[in-house]
């Protein structure tokens, strides 16, 4: 055998060997794909697809795909925030990442000649940002609507009185 056809055997036998541990992976990645184990995150990293209760705070969750805990650590805030702190971390990280305004024209000089670089920013964390502040600001909605909604005719206000009364069978 001549050393060229060796060789011609060699990378032959190599590329088959590599074709087809590239196709089993491809098999498996795509029969990863389909599985979702009960219970995984996945790509649901909102927790949007467990949120099948018909409860108010899962319907925000699926109206806004964004959990309040979510919301919370995308603003940077802690669960209670005033709707002031709340609205001042959302403008803050709003204009952070906003596209920044475009720089005066070099006039004539060393630099006239050179183009800056395009301004950069995160179209992407901005609608991030927007959601988070939507999620937050219903949720507060819907607190002060349960808050504000009269208790049932015929309920008794909660209180000590109804402490003793069980206490005292």
């Amino acid at each position: 055998m001549s050393a060229p056809k060796i060789i011609i055997q060699i990378l032959v036998t190599g590329a088959q060997i590599f074709g087809k541990a590239l196709f089993e992976a491809g098999k498996q990645a795509a029969k990863n794909a389909r599985h979702t184990p009960q219970g995984a995150i996945g790509s649901d990293i909102a927790g949007v697809r467990n949120a099948t209760s018909g409860s108010l705070t899962d319907k925000l969750t699926r109206d806004h795909r964004m959990t309040l805990d979510e919301a919370h650590l995308i603003l940077n805030i802690k669960q209670g925030e005033t709707l002031e702190n709340v609205l001042k971390n959302y403008e803050h990280l709003f204009k952070v990442n906003g596209p920044r305004p475009a720089p005066d024209p070099p006039t004539a000089g060393a630099r006239a000649g050179k183009q800056p670089a395009p301004p950069t920013h995160s179209h992407y964390i901005q609608s991030k940002v927007v959601r988070a502040r939507e999620r937050i600001e219903a949720e507060m909605r819907v607190m002060e609507e349960v808050d504000s909604t009269p208790p049932p005719p015929g309920a008794a206000p909660p209180g000590p009185a109804q402490g003793n009364a069980r206490g005292s069978s």
